[in-house]
C-alpha cells in the first residue's frame, strides 16, 4: 500500500477585498510551499473535490471495486492499442 506522508495543515477560506488582495498575496508568497499552499477554488477544483470525496466515501463504505495491478495494466494496454492507430 502506498502511503503519502503529508504535513498537517489547517485550511481557511477568506473573502478578500480587491484593495488588499495584492498585499495579502505578496505576504503569503514569502512563505514556502510547506508552510502555506494557496489553493485556487475554481470550477475545476470544486468538481475534482466533489469527485474525490465521493470516491473516498465509497472506499470507506466498502462499495468500491478494486482491480489487481496486472488487470489494470492489461486494461491500460488495451486502451493504448485501441487509440494508437486512431
Amino acid at each position: 500500500m502506498l502511503l503519502i506522508k503529508r504535513h498537517e495543515m489547517q485550511t481557511i477560506r477568506l473573502n478578500i477585498s480587491d484593495k488588499i488582495y495584492v498585499c495579502l498575496m505578496r505576504l503569503l508568497g514569502k512563505f514556502s510551499k510547506d508552510e502555506v499552499e494557496i489553493i485556487k477554488e475554481d470550477a475545476a477544483f470544486v468538481e475534482n473535490k466533489s469527485y474525490l470525496e465521493t470516491e473516498l466515501n465509497e472506499i470507506i463504505d466498502g462499495k468500491s471495486k478494486f482491480v489487481e495491478l496486472e488487470d489494470a495494466e492489461q486494461r491500460l494496454e488495451n486502451v493504448i492499442r485501441k487509440h494508437e492507430n486512431a
